[in-house]
């Protein structure tokens, strides 16, 4: 982990049953819908509104009154304190678990196989709310990120604070004498009448009652959250005009940021949205970080507790005892006493030795001893416990034989000059052993001088930095082949299918298609180990109901952005031609479904900012700029896809209509894009000596900066230098035929194998790209983290697994969100304010006083003395 401060860190229904097993009873004279004859609840009587609607019409009530289907398609109305509110009835023990549940046991423990078809949805409360998490979220991130230490407002945050507001929404507008209110796909189809059915005339009555639509449900909650998980994460085309802007001096009008920025954060959404059948609908498209989005909903929105292995407290009451713990407990190791996080024990007897520091630190070493109290040292790759064990295996296997066998071995052997400098670090240097100083190779107009490269130094990189690139050219080629060999036949025959078929519509014969007759318990598989792409489950039936977004929005995106595209690379003075942008996204659509299939798989992302930087470095020479934006083009379309599509697949289990959740996603990204640059602009224009090291309170544009050097390393520099024939990294280019090579070995001998066979859990993307976050994340952020998601998703899996299945997910929700909120308190409340300045002890100093932290190459050089003449 770099050695930044931890707090400047930034992953059937009514009418027609589901199933058809309990058949619906409708008094089709007055529309009101009864309970079956062995439930005794109130009768209420409503005024008919299905006039025009055909008696298979998917509408349901809420509001004082409402409806819930389950797997069964079990319609049960209860009265409450409120009316009659929409809940799920217990009937049978088959209710939770229908037959064809989802077979992955961690989806099971965490999605409701109910449809609450009266939930309300596209109502002001979501909107107003949605609007305004996006609005504060992306201003206040793109605001931190040109700061140093810096503070990241994640959207698990809005998870949280945003519940409280949408209760006290119902407390303020909501009377209990409003009458029903009807919802068809989660939209008010009803008109304003008062209790005796005559339309409201009083204005203030009418707009109190257009606010007042429907009830605080967990559909909504899940369209805010959505909408803040697409808009809180900084727009990485600000970066690259901070660049052009600060660094490059260039004049930069606001019409082309804007088009800069919405182009390249929606053209992921097309990617996205065109892959649907491939990575949201097939049941084992699991993507495990959406499944701690869906227990919060659950614990927050529903009040079911069964007893687990001898555990009777409600998830909500875990949650808050957990979360209340790891919001005080952070002020510890955050605050106080760092040294907590930074627990390198082991080198403190011997601060100065260097071999301790190297194998054991937890800075700028190996991290070999896996110790550390900080959630957000063990968290930094990601919660480990959304990992399953067995993709955390990979990761282990490769952390263990890259970083902590060979590159030890490479390092003490000053295999490429690498004893020379740190074993391991984020910067790259010259011939003494210091950072790399990229302005001793350039002219005053930022080109390239051949020259003052030649008399200054080649680029040299730290062994693990080396192996990273390495690892991420086995991971880029790996991922081809495995996709090929392990989904290529399932993505051929789902790409046979007409995009008709892709059309949310009930299909005849639905209820009686069950596919696992002894109930989906007793089928489960690991994610991951299974590679059907085909085939439903309860969520893929229950979503049919809905009208789908068809395909052709989201092409008709894909065109109008493309179009965007080559309009700003072709007008604006990047130097990018247009051919290069199509460049750009054709590498996108090769690697994008084998990217996303990683990720909903085994929570790990691999990136493309890497390749995309060398493509262009090598295509596009000595041109920065058009490194940059080839690179935002490339890289933030895939990374945007990715997101886009975990939060449809949590759209999916939520069982939010897809037009509804195309419209929050497309519109909390206009508006964060929107935002951003206009709170960029205004820091151009207020805050003086922006990005300069002397700028005012700590906005230097620290990432800016980093990436600015990128774009000299490949863009001027270029890939050549590092990779060509007779370049000193060039054996690294072999990394691509191994990983090329390596999956068709694995997949010959694992196909001729039983599924529980240890050769089909072997996934060499997964071993190879995720060591991509080495560095910053160094072997502690690895090592402990592989230990938690052992004990959790291995260990406590198998021996508690009742336990597992009801606290798991939602450990992981209270541990982040308590971690994220202590950071922004933190942050604000004591760091900002410099309420800390001057406070030091034996907690705040002992982790920084060895090599460890101050990154000692294993040898040294004499002033003036290099090591490559």
């Amino acid at each position: 982990m770099s050695r930044a401060p931890l707090i400047s860190r930034p992953v059937s229904a009514v009418d027609q049953a589901s199933y058809g097993a309990v058949p619906t009873h409708e008094d089709r004279s007055t529309g009101d819908v009864l309970l079956p004859s062995d439930h005794t609840f109130d009768h209420i009587r409503r005024r008919d509104i299905q006039e025009n609607y055909s008696s298979d019409s998917d509408v349901s009530y809420v509001g004082s009154q409402g409806t819930l289907s389950n797997a069964n398609g079990t319609v049960v109305k209860r009265r409450t304190g409120d009316g009659v509110a929409a809940v799920a009835e217990d009937i049978t023990d088959d209710d939770d678990d229908p037959p064809d549940n989802s077979r992955y046991p961690q989806v099971r423990a965490s999605v409701s196989a109910h449809d609450d078809l009266g939930a309300s949805i596209s109502t002001p409360r979501m909107w107003i709310l949605s609007l305004i998490c996006a609005l504060l979220g992306s201003g206040s991130n793109l605001f931190f990120s040109l700061r140093y230490p810096s503070v990241t407002i994640t959207p698990v945050i809005a998870l949280v604070v945003v519940h409280p507001l949408g209760l006290a929404w119902d407390r303020l507008f909501k009377r209990d004498d409003d009458p029903a209110e009807a919802f068809d796909c989660g939209t008010l189809i009803s008109d304003f009448t008062d209790p005796q059915g005559r339309a409201i005339t009083s204005r203030s009555v009418r707009l109190r009652r257009w606010f007042a639509q429907g009830r605080w449900n967990e559909k909504e909650h899940a369209c805010v959250y959505i909408s803040s998980n697409v808009s809180f994460g900084f727009a990485f085309a600000t970066d690259v005009i901070v660049e052009q802007a600060k660094f490059y001096k260039q004049d930069l009008s606001i019409l082309y940021q804007i088009l800069l920025t919405v182009s390249t954060q929606i053209l992921g959404y097309s990617f996205a949205g065109l892959t649907r059948r491939f990575l949201v609908r097939p049941p084992s498209m699991i993507w495990p970080a959406t499944l701690m989005s869906t227990a919060m909903f659950t614990t927050m929105h529903k009040s079911e507790n069964k007893i687990a292995n001898g555990w009777s407290i409600t998830r909500w009451k875990f949650f808050l005892l957990v979360f209340s713990a790891a919001f005080a407990w952070y002020f510890l190791p955050g605050l106080l006493f760092p040294a907590l996080s930074y627990f390198s024990v082991v080198t403190w007897f011997a601060p100065q030795n260097v071999v301790l520091a190297n194998l054991f630190g937890t800075a700028s070493g190996l991290g070999l001893f896996p110790v550390t109290f900080d959630w957000a040292q063990i968290a930094y790759i990601g919660s480990p416990l959304l990992t399953p064990w067995w993709a955390a295996a990979n990761v282990v296997t490769g952390l263990v034989i890259i970083m902590w066998i060979v590159a030890p071995i490479m390092y003490y052997k000053n295999a490429l000059f690498s004893a020379y400098l740190p074993i391991l670090s984020s910067s790259v240097f010259d011939n003494g052993g210091k950072p790399y100083d990229v302005s001793r190779i350039l002219t005053p107009d930022f080109l390239f001088d051949r020259k003052l490269y030649e008399s200054y130094s080649k680029v040299y990189l730290p062994i693990t930095y080396a192996l990273a690139y390495g690892v991420q050219f086995a991971g880029l080629s790996a991922l081809v082949t495995h996709t090929a060999c392990w989904y290529g036949k399932e993505i051929w025959q789902v790409s046979k299918q007409p995009l008709a078929g892709d059309k949310g519509i009930d299909h005849p014969d639905a209820g009686s298609q069950r596919p696992n007759s002894k109930g989906s318990s007793e089928s489960s598989v690991e994610a991951g180990i299974d590679t059907s792409m085909q085939g439903d489950d309860v969520h893929a039936r229950l979503m049919r109901r809905y009208e789908d977004a068809p395909a052709s929005w989201y092409l008709a995106t894909f065109v109008a952005m493309l179009a965007v595209g080559i309009f700003v690379v072709e007008y604006y003075p990047i130097y990018l031609p247009w051919y290069g942008l199509l460049l750009a996204l054709s590498i996108t659509a090769i690697l994008f479904i084998p990217v996303a299939i990683v990720m909903a798989l085994t929570n790990q992302h691999s990136s493309l900012y890497l390749i995309c930087q060398i493509i262009c470095g090598t295509v596009f020479p000595g041109r920065p700029v058009a490194n940059m934006v080839f690179t935002t083009y490339c890289y933030i379309s895939s990374a945007q896809g990715v997101k886009f599509s975990s939060d449809l697949k949590l759209g999916h289990y939520m069982k939010i209509p897809p037009r509804i959740l195309f419209q929050v996603q497309m519109v909390a990204t206009i508006v964060s894009s929107f935002t951003q640059i206009g709170v960029l602009n205004w820091m151009f224009a207020n805050i003086p000596s922006l990005c300069q090291p002397d700028a005012i309170n700590g906005f230097s544009c620290p990432l800016a900066r980093v990436h600015f050097n990128g774009s000299i390393l490949w863009g001027v520099v270029g890939p050549q230098r590092f990779f060509g024939s007779d370049a000193l990294y060039h054996p690294l280019v072999w990394f691509f035929l191994v990983g090329a090579i390596a999956p068709i070995v694995v997949f010959m001998i694992a196909r001729k194998r039983p599924m529980n066979s240890i050769w089909r859990k072997i996934n060499l993307p997964v071993l190879f790209g995720s060591l991509s976050w080495i560095p910053p994340a160094t072997g502690l952020n690895f090592s402990v983290w592989a230990l938690v998601c052992f004990t959790f998703n291995s260990v406590i899996r198998k021996r508690k697994p009742e336990w597992w299945g009801k606290y798991t997910m939602t450990l992981s929700a209270a541990l982040d969100s308590g971690l994220a909120v202590g950071v922004v308190v933190i942050f604000f409340g004591v760091i900002f304010p410099g309420w800390m300045r001057g406070f030091t002890w034996w907690g705040t100093e002992i982790y920084k006083q060895g090599c460890d932290w101050q990154s000692c190459p294993y040898k040294t050089l004499k002033p003036s003395e290099t090591f490559d003449r």
